[in-house]
This record gives C-alpha cells, sequence and structure tokens, in this order.
C-alpha cells in the first residue's frame, strides 16, 4: 500500500530523531503506575469515608492525584512508553488498599496515606537524583515529578497532621502497605 508522500516524509525523519531512553520508559511507566494506585487509593477511602468530616481532605488529595495520573497518561502517550501489565491489578488493589483501610477508621486511612507516601516522595526523590545525572535531562519530566513530589510530601503531612499514628497497629499497618508499594514499583519498572 502507498502512503501519501507528505506522510511518509513525516514519518521518516521523525523516526530518525526518535531515540527511546530506556531510563525515562521505566521512570514514565513506573510514575504512571503509581500514580493509577493512588487516584484508586483516594478513591477507595471517598468510597467509605467520603460523607464524612474527612471527605473534603481525601477529596482534595484526590484531586491532586488524579491530576498526576493524568499528566502521566498524556507522558505514556507522548514518549510512546508501555505502561505496565498490572495496571488492572493495580487498579482493584488500590481500591481495596483504600477502602479497607478507612473501613478500619480514619486514622488508620490516613495512616495508609503516610506510609503510601512515604515511598513516593523517597521514590521521587531517587528518580530527581537519576534524571539530574543525565545532561541532556527533559525538563518537562524533572519539573512534573519535583511538582508531585512536593505534593506528595503534602499529603504525607496531612496523614500526620489528622491522626495517622493514632491507627492501631499503625508501625505495622505502615510498614506493611510500605513493602507492598515497594514490591509494585519493582514489579511496575520492567513488566
Amino acid at each position: 500500500m502507498l502512503r501519501p508522500p507528505i506522510l511518509h516524509h513525516v514519518r521518516r525523519a521523525h523516526s530518525a530523531t526518535w531515540k527511546k531512553n530506556p531510563n525515562l520508559d521505566k521512570i514514565i511507566r513506573v510514575d504512571h503506575a503509581g500514580e493509577l494506585g493512588a487516584d484508586r487509593i483516594y478513591a477507595g477511602q471517598m468510597a467509605v469515608l467520603g460523607n464524612t468530616a474527612e471527605g473534603p481532605l481525601i477529596k482534595h488529595m484526590w484531586d491532586q492525584e488524579k491530576k498526576h495520573r493524568q499528566k502521566f497518561e498524556e507522558l505514556i502517550c507522548k514518549y510512546r512508553v508501555r505502561p505496565t501489565v498490572m495496571t488492572p491489578l493495580w487498579n482493584i488493589a488500590g481500591f481495596a488498599l483504600g477502602a479497607g483501610t478507612a473501613l478500619l477508621g480514619k486514622e488508620a486511612a490516613m495512616a495508609c496515606t503516610v506510609a503510601v507516601e512515604t515511598v513516593i516522595v523517597d521514590h521521587y526523590n531517587d528518580q530527581l537524583r537519576t534524571l539530574m545525572e543525565d545532561p541532556n535531562v527533559d525538563k518537562e519530566i524533572l519539573e512534573t515529578i519535583t511538582k508531585f513530589r512536593d505534593e506528595e510530601q503534602e499529603h504525607h503531612d496531612t496523614g500526620l497532621d489528622h491522626g495517622a499514628e493514632q491507627a492501631p497497629f499503625y508501625k505495622a499497618l505502615t510498614e506493611a502497605i510500605k513493602t507492598g508499594c515497594k514490591v509494585a514499583i519493582a514489579i511496575s519498572k520492567t513488566i
């Protein structure tokens, strides 16, 4: 089949300049998965606590996570990154984690937020260090991750300010959630 000459020319020029960055692929893939998970965690918390005094606070954090997810969905397309095949599982697991901890009470929901955001802030900081070592660093990615890291830190601090440490079995709960997040990050980087 013959392509129109102009499209053929554009595709040829584009393919000549297109160069995949495997580090950037991993960063975008795992951050897309993470922001999907965070979106679903807050959706689960809202399903349980949305009509309580904590509802507006959770909604505010969820709204930010929706924007994070949307941005990484744009970046997945822009940089032609394959999303993780675990997306359907992270979707269900995130909602279950959010709803499950919220069913234990508002403090447990906040403990979940603290645990998840602790791992995410550390993860984003690691990514920022990696990106800053690259002399051809993508400024958009750098600025995006920096902004999102700061908002995730705000969520972490909000969780602490709203009783996370009063959750039953706070230490065991947060350590289990942190471990789960780290495993999800490791898996999402590659598959």
